[in-house]
């Protein structure tokens, strides 16, 4: 997920003051709520605003339009944010819920389940939307194992992150890091296996996070879609096409009845320097419901959200 430098971060801060605005009430689906829309402005460069809360496009989950992401160079398991160590890392968990954000962005390859399960015995279940990633590479060659199988194995993945979890639901499950314009072949066995959980209640709402622009374009066209996680921001970078290309396909896949969260809104740092233009680019953008970054450390937190309040987010449709 995006991520800060910190040396860039304090050459390059903005000391922006906290913008008060009015945020537009919108329709039903992916709506940003009423009540934040009425919240008092910050008074001072010093306080920090919550982030608004918003509905998830026509999941029905609640959650802030302000995630935090755990996954900076993640991959066997771990990743920038668990190399803080539990006490930092939970810490910030913690942080994060007292600035208002009700969003957690993990996964599997990242190994932050058990973190979070640490800050979960604080933070109320009933008041976060969890969202995970399943890592079916793990599986190993599919030449070598049958759909039965696989769809076996989705199965005892959801049981497996639950227990990490310690929790008996999963807001958002997305299949991670489709790189194939034909994933839908590939992945029956792993959409059946969710299918059947979301008919449990296990899961809530399922997806894809897309790291090619073929598996994008048909993510924005499948059925199966809840939620598509995707990579945006002015530049282009750390994307899987040129901003207008990806912006294109984000907004039919929106008008496709998908709910739309981005990431690498500040490019994985290399755009931190311009994080302002990026935010203000995020915020303009009517189909994006929400947005993660990867924080770590407790002041890029209260700096994004000042930031985010300085810009009044465009109506998601």
């Amino acid at each position: 997920m995006s991520h800060f430098d910190r040396r860039q971060f304090f050459e390059t801060s903005v000391g922006a003051a906290a913008a008060g605005l009015a945020l537009a009430q919108v329709g039903p689906t992916g709506s940003l709520l009423a009540a934040e829309a009425a919240k008092p402005q910050a008074a001072s460069e010093h306080e920090v605003p919550a982030p608004p809360r918003i509905e998830l496009g026509k999941t029905g989950i609640k959650m802030s339009r302000l995630g935090q992401g755990t996954g900076v160079h993640g991959g066997n398991h771990q990743s920038d944010q668990t190399r803080m160590g539990f006490e930092k890392l939970v810490a910030l968990f913690h942080h994060a819920y007292d600035r208002g954000i009700r969003f957690y962005d993990m996964a599997d390859l990242y190994g932050t389940h058990i973190y979070f399960r640490e800050a979960l015995r604080k933070i109320p279940r009933d008041e976060v939307a969890i969202l995970t990633k399943m890592w079916w590479r793990y599986d190993g060659p599919e030449a070598k194992t049958s759909d039965a199988g696989r769809e076996q194995i989705a199965h005892n993945t959801i049981d497996r992150f639950c227990q990490e979890l310690t929790t008996d639901r999963l807001d958002i499950v997305l299949l991670h890091c489709l790189m194939d314009a034909k994933w839908p072949e590939k992945m029956q066995p792993y959409m059946r296996a969710l299918d059947k959980e979301k008919e449990r209640g296990r899961v809530r709402a399922v997806g894809c996070s897309c790291h090619d622009f073929g598996a994008l374009k048909t993510a924005a066209a499948s059925p199966w879609i809840d939620v598509i996680l995707a990579r945006v921001n002015p530049k282009g970078v750390k994307m899987d096409a040129k901003s207008e290309e990806v912006v294109a396909v984000l907004r039919q896949a929106k008008a496709n009845g998908k709910a739309i969260i981005g990431m690498k809104i500040f490019g994985e740092g290399q755009l931190v320097h311009e994080r302002d233009a990026c935010m203000k680019f995020a915020q303009g953008l009517d189909f994006l419901d929400a947005m993660t970054i990867g924080f770590e450390k407790p002041e890029h937190i209260d700096d994004t959200l000042r930031l985010m309040a300085k810009y009044s987010a465009k109506a998601s449709t």
